[in-house]
C-alpha cells in the first residue's frame, strides 16, 4: 500500500509537518516522489512506528538517528545502555518528586514551611545532603 503524506500523518496519528521535519533530520525518507509529492510505503509506515517507540522511550530525534544509524550491534547497545542509564536517573529523579509530594500532601502542618520534617529536609540540603539523603534525614 501507498501513502501520501497527509494518509501517513492521519493513520500514524502525528501531523504532516512532523513527518517532513523527520525527514529533513534524516529519519525518515519517502520511497520516491511523484509529480514532486511524497508517496511512503508500509516500510515508511513501520519507520514512524519505530521513530514514535523510540520517542515514547525518551529518545531525542538526533539519538534516534544514531541508533538507526549505528555502524554495529555493539554500537546500537551502547547506544540503548546510555539511553537506560539516562532513563533510570529520570525514574529516580521521578520517585523523590513523588515522595516529596506524598509528604506534602500527608503533612499535619496547614503550611510547609512549619513542619519540622521540611526545615530539616532544608538543612540537610544547605548542608550539601543530596536530597535522596536529605529526604531521610529525621
Amino acid at each position: 500500500m501507498e501513502y501520501a503524506i497527509g494518509e501517513l500523518a492521519a493513520r500514524c496519528g502525528v501531523a504532516a509537518h512532523v513527518l517532513r521535519h523527520w525527514e529533513h533530520v534524516g529519519l525518515l525518507a519517502p520511497a520516491r516522489r511523484v509529480a514532486s509529492r511524497r508517496v511512503y510505503t508500509e516500510a515508511d509506515l513501520a519507520r514512524v512506528a519505530e521513530i514514535q517507540i523510540c520517542k515514547d522511550a525518551g529518545f531525542s530525534l538526533d539519538e534516534i538517528r544514531d541508533l538507526f544509524t549505528a555502524p554495529s550491534p555493539d554500537a546500537r547497545r551502547a547506544i540503548l545502555r546510555t539511553q537506560l542509564t539516562q532513563v533510570r536517573e529520570r525514574i529516580a529523579r521521578l520517585t523523590l518528586s513523588q515522595t516529596l509530594l506524598e509528604h506534602g500532601l500527608r503533612c499535619r502542618h496547614d503550611d510547609h514551611r512549619t513542619c519540622g520534617r521540611f526545615q530539616s529536609m532544608i538543612l540537610a540540603r544547605l548542608d550539601g545532603v543530596p536530597l535522596v539523603e536529605a529526604l531521610a534525614h529525621p
